[in-house]
């Protein structure tokens, strides 16, 4: 056993080595959720309802740049676990330098493109001209201090494929920590408003890099990083690309979907997008379970195949996906119980309130459709198959949850709601997850034999 604690999951049961491993990166998951969430608190209490939609809206944009960290990021924990699972010393380290090159590269490209895109993409969504400045302005400082969350989320994702998911989790609570303070002092003391927000998160996520860095450059007993390391051929730059590319597309397709969706949502003005932001940022937490476990099988699956142990791949991709269906058909009924306090934290507006938990009702059952498209699909990744999660998730989206989304609106159009009812936003969704949901394990089941 390393130094920094690496877990070798090919020994042992699957299932408690998957819970093991993902039980910290839960925690760092829920930590690094709160970077949004505390600024949606925080601007909703101190600066109202319209900044809280403010920063909402500048989400898609956000996700939208940052696909190729996305792409990285799952690339690199495959490469990493799988060289580690092979004991291939020199391999893992150039993996590992081609890493924080590509990383730097993708994070100079965002910090050009972002604040010179931001605006224009703002307008093209028709954003409420009482928000839009305050979108503008949160998105140019976050895409200019884009380099600290970059690294982080890429060495995490390195820490994670060598089995170290505790490391990246005492880092990502410091630097929530941090961001909480700042959050506060920024905007409820200084009254920074949202440009606030936006100052701390960068801050935050630069110091969470920093420490993963350090925490990296000291685990010489596993892989070294050298200069040479850090441009070591193009093949290993071609393996990252063919591994993550696929992860990449993914979130750019879904990023530009929720694009798409938002235009939507934002016909429906500021009320409706303050509950939308409210329902994600609680979804956001509720994904946490299906989100971590998919990561721990990634990392399963990579470790197993590169040790030749296929059966475990298959007992661990079974009982892993049963046991997450049942964490979340927990989380459901919790949700559905006392979700209405919940939205009490980010506003104290009664019919921001009712409306929001009116949504996240509508959301609720389909948390556990989730669980199987990312326990399956994470063992896929792991296997080196990115190219079927993609697929799925391009089908998934443009084929169903955007036409759903304007057809069920469109449907639902009266003369006392021209518009259309706003509900139709989540049952689209609902809907989509349950489809992904069958299409992945069927996808999965071909696959796997």
């Amino acid at each position: 056993m390393s130094t920094f604690h690496a877990v070798d999951m090919r020994e042992g049961n699957p299932v408690t080595q998957i819970i093991r491993f993902s039980i910290p990166m839960l925690i760092g998951n829920i930590a690094q959720q709160l970077y949004n969430t505390v600024d949606s608190i925080i601007v909703g209490r101190f600066v109202g309802d319209n900044a809280l939609a403010a920063v909402g809206s500048a989400g898609p944009i956000l996700n939208l740049m940052i696909v190729l960290f996305i792409g990285i990021s799952v690339g690199a924990s495959i490469m990493v676990s799988q060289y580690f699972g092979a004991q291939k010393r020199e391999e893992l380290s150039k993996a590992i330098g081609c890493c924080i090159t590509l990383t730097g590269a993708a994070s100079l490209l965002i910090m050009v493109i972002g604040p010179l895109t931001a605006g224009p993409l703002l307008r093209l969504l028709n954003t409420p001209e009482s928000i839009i400045a305050w979108c503008e302005e949160y998105l140019t400082i976050i895409f200019l201090g884009v380099l600290g969350g970059g690294y982080y989320n890429i060495l995490s994702g390195v820490m994670r494929g060598l089995g170290d998911s505790a490391s990246a989790l005492i880092f990502l609570l410091v630097a929530t920590a941090v961001n909480i303070v700042l959050d506060y002092v920024f905007v409820a003391k200084l009254g920074m408003g949202v440009a606030g927000v936006a100052w701390a998160t960068v801050i935050a996520q630069l110091v969470s890099a920093v420490l993963a860095l350090v925490r990296i450059l000291r685990m010489k007993d596993i892989f070294e990083l050298r200069l040479r390391h850090l441009m070591p051929g193009g093949r290993y730059f071609r393996t990252l690309i063919r591994l993550g590319l696929p992860s990449g597309v993914t979130q750019a397709i879904f990023s530009m979907s929720m694009i798409v969706v938002q235009s939507l949502t934002n016909s429906f003005g500021e009320m409706f997008i303050a509950a939308n932001v409210i329902v994600m940022r609680i979804d956001g937490f509720v994904m946490m379970p299906a989100f971590s476990l998919g990561t721990a099988m990634t990392t399963f699956a990579g470790q197993n195949i590169g040790a030749g142990r296929m059966d475990r791949v298959e007992a661990g991709a079974r009982n892993g996906t049963l046991a997450a269906m049942g964490i979340s058909a927990v989380i459901t009924v919790l949700i559905l119980l006392f979700g209405r306090g919940l939205m009490g934290v980010f506003t104290t507006t009664p019919e921001l309130i009712d409306l929001s938990f009116r949504m996240m009702k509508i959301l609720a059952p389909g948390y556990i459709a989730m669980e199987v498209i990312q326990c399956l699909g994470g063992i896929m990744r792991g296997a080196g198959d990115t190219v079927t999660p993609m697929w799925i998730s391009i089908i998934n989206t443009i084929l169903i949850r955007v036409p759903l989304a304007y057809g069920l609106v469109a449907l639902s159009r009266t003369p006392e709601q021209p518009q259309g009812d706003c509900a139709m936003m989540f049952v689209s969704l609902l809907i989509a997850w349950v489809i992904g949901a069958l299409l992945t394990f069927l996808l999965y089941r071909v696959d796997i034999r």
